[in-house]
């Protein structure tokens, strides 16, 4: 019999698989493939892999939709004009707003604080806030509200505009909103001012936010900073505040803002972006921050005071509080083409001896260009071409007790102490002013 164990045949090296790899990519040997030698052709995906790929791209495009980065390019134009004639229809009446009987507009602060905790408290998104503030005013413009129904009427805004933006398991319920009130109003008078909001407004909720128009300016050609797109939205939070914003459409607000940050970043200005809407409300902006700084809403200021929002409070009122103001530029003067006269049909060409007396005036002098500042235009713009440029007291109630605490990567733990009176115990007189601490 053959001894099997003393055969002298060489084994061959497990490096070097045994069969040659199908050139179709489908290997039928079972056993791994060494790393050091890896397979020349393209292995054939499995479906499960092929879903799990499918699935991380919609993850990915998930994520940039989240950050505010649109792919529709194809649409953008589409887009902008549909919400241009979207926020034209949404707008309110600021005569109409007027004419109330009760509501004044300093009791609007208090109304929008109040909304502005509830906001951040419920953990909704930014767009539901400013659609709450656009409901409220376009039924304020239709009917006539008393004192004690204001805080009532917001609350159900509030409510709407986040069956209307946010995930279901955000949408606070009734019972939160009448606890939060601390049961001034029953559950059903919530449900009751929904239906009759809804009705006024007749049902149109599809309100291009100010929020929505900053994530398009924002994700354009050039890329904001955080820190930029922070301070717009704690600027644009400020115009909820106030009758002097009401006027403007969504759009304004949002460039005005970004406009206002930028400038507040040490960025470049864009002029050749800026309207005189977006101007006029730089400059109401500014003028509010030099002029009352101390008398904005701590709420407001505590909210965007964390590293989350890269602390845009308290650098904006620490650059007012210093005495800086927005420097508005002057327009650039760009060279007139000059008019030519009429020209003879024979030119004789000057011989050394034509003195500056025989010039005619047929042929005017080349104009010089001028000199552009680098604060105005960006490296995009800067071209040898320069003729092609473009052209130029009265409180709200809240109660914090029977809301489940938000967690500490949500919210800080020293974000708001609530010690509210009624809404409709107090007299008329205008609210304190907050003093930023």
């Amino acid at each position: 019999m053959k001894d099997v164990s003393n055969s002298t045949r060489a084994t061959r090296p497990s490096a070097y698989p045994k069969k040659k790899p199908s050139p179709y990519g489908v290997s039928k040997s079972s056993r791994r493939q060494s790393p050091l030698y890896p397979a020349h052709s393209v292995v054939r995906k499995t479906p499960r892999a092929a879903r799990a790929e499918q699935r991380q791209r919609y993850a990915q495009i998930s994520a940039l939709r989240r950050e505010g980065i649109y792919l529709e390019e194809e649409y953008h134009d589409e887009i902008r004009a549909y919400m241009h004639e979207m926020e034209r229809q949404t707008m309110c009446s600021i005569a109409s707003m007027d004419q109330q009987p009760e509501i004044r507009w300093h009791m609007r602060p208090c109304l929008v604080d109040f909304l502005v905790e509830l906001h951040f408290l419920f953990r909704l998104r930014p767009e539901t806030l400013y659609l709450t503030l656009n409901i409220i005013d376009r039924y304020v413009s239709k009917r006539v509200v008393y004192v004690k129904h204001y805080q009532l009427v917001g609350c159900a805004a509030l409510w709407i505009a986040a069956k209307f933006e946010d995930a279901k398991e955000r949408v606070p319920t009734v019972h939160d909103l009448a606890q939060m009130c601390q049961e001034t109003y029953d559950e059903s008078a919530f449900i009751q001012m929904e239906g009759h909001v809804l009705s006024t407004i007749q049902w149109t909720l599809g309100h291009p936010t100010a929020e929505s128009w900053l994530r398009i300016f924002c994700c354009g050609p050039i890329v904001e900073d955080q820190k930029v797109q922070h301070v717009a939205r704690f600027l644009m939070e400020i115009t909820l505040f106030y009758r002097e914003f009401c006027q403007y459409p969504s759009s304004a607000i949002a460039l005005g803002a970004l406009t206002l940050a930028r400038f507040l970043c040490g960025k470049g200005r864009r002029i050749f972006e800026e309207t005189e809407e977006c101007l006029e409300i730089v400059e109401h902006l500014d003028n509010r921050l030099a002029k009352h700084a101390n008398e904005l809403s701590e709420t407001l200021v505590k909210k965007y005071s964390y590293a989350f929002y890269s602390k845009a409070a308290t650098f904006v009122l620490q650059f007012y509080l210093q005495g800086g103001r927005f420097q508005r530029q002057s327009p650039i003067s760009l060279p007139m083409t000059p008019v030519r006269t009429h020209s003879p049909k024979v030119c004789t060409p000057m011989s050394v001896s034509t003195t500056v007396s025989d010039m005619s005036d047929d042929m005017p002098a080349t104009p010089t260009s001028p000199v552009f500042s680098s604060d105005a235009f960006t490296s995009s713009y800067m071209s040898d071409d320069k003729e092609n440029l473009p052209s130029p007291k009265f409180e709200p109630v809240i109660n914090k007790q029977m809301i489940e605490q938000v967690p500490e990567q949500f919210l800080p733990h020293d974000f708001v102490r609530y010690q509210r009176q009624a809404l409709h115990s107090l007299n008329v007189a205008s609210p304190r002013p907050a003093v930023v601490s």
